[in-house]
């Protein structure tokens, strides 16, 4: 794992060939970069477009979601971990609160981290609590089983980035005062390390409406390794303007 801090962008449901123009901005601006490492999440329809567009990489492409089944299969509009690596991904995001919503359980983002690993692609593993669950004050109760329930001590955890996602926040414009984002974050950190026995401490990223006005907050937390970034990485100028706002 690098030390560098990574800006990862997920753009959902967003994008076409053109849309290359985002990309390539960004891959522009990234050249030569040694405090940060990008990596663009994008649909599955443009990942190989995107790859074989940039000439001279200084961004990573991933996906946001996979099914479960090693190779292949008959799931109708499905696609495996398997055929996103043949297009190129390198990472790819599970276990979102946007797929958990949509039927995604502990037990089936597990089965998706392992033929994730098995095609050797960079987990980005979604991890945080809804607004019931934060009122009733079952962040860390809620944090610990996700964890427990999709990562074994087998898997290789190096392969494996932590995103804790607030899903109260995503989308609202509304983070967590850094406080209690270090607690949290030193919290996962711990989890993962006592219940794993590694050596050293997961990567943890932070996600949920960060922003070119936030970031200046969030680039307090120093537990943090980087963070993941919804609807503003859709725009080449808010997403260089996070990092810019960040280093200042």
């Amino acid at each position: 794992m690098t030390n560098k801090k990574y800006f990862i962008g997920n753009w959902k449901m967003f994008g076409d060939f053109n849309s290359f123009k985002i990309i390539k901005k960004i891959n522009q601006f990234c050249t030569n970069s040694k405090k940060y490492k990008v990596v663009l999440c994008v649909p599955n329809t443009l990942i190989h477009f995107f790859n074989k567009k940039l000439k001279f990489k200084n961004i990573y492409l991933g996906a946001q979601n996979c099914h479960h089944a090693d190779t292949y299969g008959a799931y109708t509009g499905s696609v495996s971990a398997y055929m996103l690596k043949k297009t190129g991904a390198e990472y790819i995001i599970l276990g979102h609160s946007e797929n958990r919503q949509s039927g995604d359980t502990n037990s089936i983002i597990k089965k998706k981290i392992e033929s994730s690993l098995k095609q050797k692609l960079n987990i980005i593993f979604c991890i945080g609590e809804n607004l019931a669950e934060r009122r009733n004050k079952k962040t860390l109760i809620v944090l610990r089983k996700q964890i427990k329930y999709c990562i074994e001590k087998k898997y290789n955890l190096n392969k494996i980035i932590i995103a804790y996602e607030p899903v109260w926040s995503i989308g609202t414009n509304k983070i967590l005062k850094n406080k209690e984002l270090e607690k949290i974050i030193r919290f996962i950190k711990k989890e993962y390390r006592d219940k794993f026995k590694t050596k050293s401490f997961p990567k943890v990223l932070y996600g949920g409406s960060v922003n070119q006005k936030n970031i200046s907050q969030l680039s307090l937390v120093r537990e943090l390794d980087g963070f993941l970034i919804g609807g503003a990485s859709q725009s080449s100028k808010k997403f260089i303007d996070i990092i810019k706002n960040y280093y200042k």
